[in-house]
């Protein structure tokens, strides 16, 4: 088995208007892949497709060889939502509770949790750069530590599929680079593959395997190379205002 997704002429339609139509697209195990587009290209609705939130209308999506409506295996995905914009910073529960939550869908909920988890809730924590914060009231962290947080607790049930919908809403500028940074690391040190939505083209671009520009069509899916070597013109028309493909090479730290 060569590919992790594959969507073969996907169109979704809210009521009268059509979202995503006749998207084609194959993602390979291992890889990291950045869905770009502007706001209301239906980023979020492919994603939730291929997360099985939304039903199938037309098309066939494909998660590791299997259709998606017979699919079971839901531990060998994670995600990670939009939630550092939005959590509850009054939430009585610390780092290590919120990373030992993830374990919940492999373990089942009344296991009893054995020397064994901690380890793994650890080795998330560690992955992230969090390892010293386990102790922490999770409200007390920043956004962009939050954010980690969430990817430590998708990753501890150890999936080999990790989904990011804007995993820097709520990162403060100057740490969006580390941020990315500790995601390409990922990709690597784990092999997993990873596919998130952004807008941060510039900064995602020298991080990132493959790119896929959406606007309800699939404009452009390729390689990062390929991506940087489109016409800026081009992009920002299908962008519908100014984008810049420069990709920035930081030196990079903070959390």
């Amino acid at each position: 088995m060569q590919s992790i997704i594959e969507i073969k002429q996907l169109t979704y339609r809210y009521e009268k208007d059509t979202v995503l139509e006749n998207i084609n697209m194959t993602i390979p195990y291992g890889s990291f892949l950045a869905i770009v587009g502007p706001n209301g290209s239906g980023k979020s609705t492919l994603l939730k497709l291929i997360l099985g939130l939304l039903k199938l209308q037309k098309g066939q999506i494909l998660l590791f060889g299997q259709e998606i409506t017979k699919f079971k295996d839901w531990q060998e995905v994670g995600y990670v939502s939009q939630k550092a914009n939005s959590f509850n910073t009054g939430f009585p529960a610390t780092v290590f509770e919120v990373v030992a939550s993830g374990l919940t869908k492999k373990l089942g909920l009344f296991t009893f949790f054995k020397k064994e988890h901690a380890i793994k809730v650890n080795e998330a924590l560690d992955a992230v750069g969090m390892k010293g914060y386990s102790n922490r009231n999770i409200g007390e962290l920043s956004g962009g530590q939050q954010q980690r947080i969430f990817i430590a607790r998708a990753l501890v049930s150890e999936p080999r599929l990790l989904i990011l919908d804007e995993p820097t809403v709520g990162v403060d500028a100057e740490n969006v680079n580390s941020f990315y940074q500790m995601l390409g690391e990922l990709n690597k040190s784990r092999n997993i593959a990873l596919l998130l939505v952004t807008h941060d083209i510039g900064t995602i671009s020298d991080r990132v395997s493959h790119v896929a520009c959406l606007n309800k069509h699939l404009h452009f899916h390729g390689e990062t190379k390929e991506f940087e070597q489109l016409r800026t013109e081009g992009v920002s028309e299908f962008y519908g205002h100014d984008v810049h493909l420069l990709a920035h090479h930081h030196e990079h730290g903070g959390v």
